[in-house]
């Protein structure tokens, strides 16, 4: 039961718009405390927690165990009251860089595999280059080995895209699996993350 609980839900703003990614047990604390509604992904329809502990988990259809009955898992929320877009910011971090530069050399491009990449800093550390968002992006160990601790500029080499800050998408989340009936509240821009210049 405790790996259901922990599974993805989408979190909706008031005006449907994506801003975060929510354990099962968060949303349906959530519904509860009428803070949100679940939204059926196949009709749009609203539940509230009365109308959803109501309904019947499919024979195959995740479920949550209670001591008297099953619940149907949630996997899209919309809030009741919030219609601002997040503005939080996307914590830096390996993994996070990785989704940015879309598991790709920022210096040739080469997709050669997560084990073939490496966080490469744009001014190296021995220049005084911090680890950050603006200083840090993904290079194949080829490019890596050949910029070694210089610039781009100082390795005749050139950057694809100025390393920045991403803007906060639901790839960010701690809770990322993609589930497919979120494809009808997230356009694939949201999944193929680009930098920002």
């Amino acid at each position: 039961m405790t790996a259901v609980l922990q599974r993805p839900t989408l979190v909706l703003n008031r005006n449907w718009q994506p801003i975060n990614v929510a354990t099962v047990a968060r949303a349906l604390i959530m519904v509860w405390n009428e803070s949100a509604r679940v939204v059926d992904p196949t009709d749009y329809q609203l539940y509230d927690w009365n109308a959803w502990s109501k309904l019947v988990p499919d024979h195959e259809e995740p479920f949550v165990q209670t001591v008297r009955q099953r619940f149907r898992v949630p996997e899209v929320v919309t809030l009741t009251q919030f219609d601002r877009l997040p503005t939080s910011a996307v914590t830096f971090s390996r993994r996070n860089v990785f989704k940015r530069d879309r598991f790709a050399c920022q210096y040739c491009n080469k997709q050669p595999g997560s084990g073939e990449l490496t966080i490469d800093h744009v001014l190296p550390r021995a220049q005084g280059g911090e680890s950050s968002w603006t200083n840090c992006v993904l290079a194949c160990l080829e490019c890596n080995t050949r910029k070694a601790d210089r610039t781009p500029m100082q390795a005749k080499m050139r950057l694809r895209k100025q390393p920045a800050r991403p803007t906060w998408k639901p790839l960010y989340s701690e809770h990322a699996s993609r589930m497919q009936s979120w494809s009808k509240f997230i356009s694939e821009a949201y999944w193929n993350v680009e930098l920002e210049s």
